[in-house]
């Protein structure tokens, strides 16, 4: 279960970015993987999302908040959960 102790306090403006997605009226099962799915159908629908992401005006706010909060799953910010864990690593490596 992912943490909720990152996010940001419940106010308007903290998620007013989010209105502005291109992803905003796209399914869901676009950016979020069943548990078991795997190989060339998750890279195909990673794809498609990230394609989204692409041309989304607000993917570095997006990004942003997915770092921030650790997301743990699905496409944030054009990066999956692997691509944005291997960046808070680094980042963690760099702090120390």
């Amino acid at each position: 279960m992912a943490s909720t102790s990152r996010l940001p306090m419940p106010l308007q403006e903290s998620y007013d970015w989010q209105y502005d997605g291109a992803c905003r009226t796209a399914n869901p099962e676009t950016f979020f993987s069943p548990e078991s799915e795997r190989g060339p159908r998750r890279r195909s629908r990673e794809a498609a999302a990230k394609a989204m992401c692409n041309v989304c005006p607000v993917v570095r706010q997006c990004l942003q908040h997915a770092l921030e909060v650790q997301e743990p799953y699905g496409v944030w910010g054009g990066l999956n959960a692997t691509e944005r864990e291997h960046i808070l690593r680094a980042a963690r490596t760099k702090a120390s």
